[in-house]
């Protein structure tokens, strides 16, 4: 795993600045699940990015995220809604960027998808390995998988939903190859590949 995996994810899912720097993104998540066997269809996306202006990825982008609440990129929003314990959770994030020395740019809130890649690929430059994977566990993959779930049922045909089952099948396999005391080992390989049969029509990521 490189850092590059991670801040590439994260460039796919943020508002596109630069189609350039959007299709190195794209090329380079490719890359590495073709080097690990992983099927994820991605090439729509990058066809659909090759295809459009900026002006029309933009444009696509607020009508997918930023107008449709049931696939916001805000974690929290998936996993707690408007509950008191979503305000639990981003304090819980702030702190762990905190205290790994990250500070996320702009002014998002701490559960934005990508901030949250960005600051996986700042734990991987760390060589933070287990910290990262502990993270995944607890704070991401919970969300994304609600999120997947949420494209699923509302937004099954958006350029950007192979986008986010990238993240959910590179955050499962980067989990699964840690030892974590509760469940390690094939146990936790066969957990994440559970996670991905769970969402098949995504021909199988």
């Amino acid at each position: 795993m490189t850092a590059d995996i991670y801040s590439s994810l994260a460039r796919m899912l943020d508002y596109p600045q630069e189609k350039k720097s959007l299709l190195w993104a794209i090329g380079t998540v490719q890359g590495y699940l073709a080097g690990e066997g992983l099927e994820c269809p991605l090439d729509t996306f990058g066809e659909f990015v090759a295809a459009s202006t900026l002006a029309e990825l933009q444009e696509e982008y607020v009508a997918t995220f930023d107008f449709n609440p049931a696939v916001a990129p805000y974690l929290g929003h998936h996993l707690f809604g408007d509950n008191q314990k979503k305000g639990a959770y981003l304090i819980t994030l702030k702190g762990e960027y905190g205290r790994h020395g990250y500070t996320p740019l702009g002014n998002e809130l701490p559960d934005h998808l990508p901030v949250i890649l960005w600051f996986l690929a700042h734990l991987v430059r760390g060589g933070e390995d287990n910290a990262r994977r502990s993270f995944i566990d607890r704070h991401v993959l919970p969300g994304v998988e609600k999120l997947c779930d949420s494209f699923a049922a509302s937004r099954r045909d958006s350029p950007w939903r192979p986008a986010v089952e990238a993240v959910r099948l590179i955050c499962g396999e980067d989990s699964a190859r840690g030892e974590h005391p509760a469940d390690c080992g094939d146990g936790v390989l066969e957990k994440n590949r559970l996670k991905t049969a769970a969402h098949p029509e995504v021909s199988p990521c």
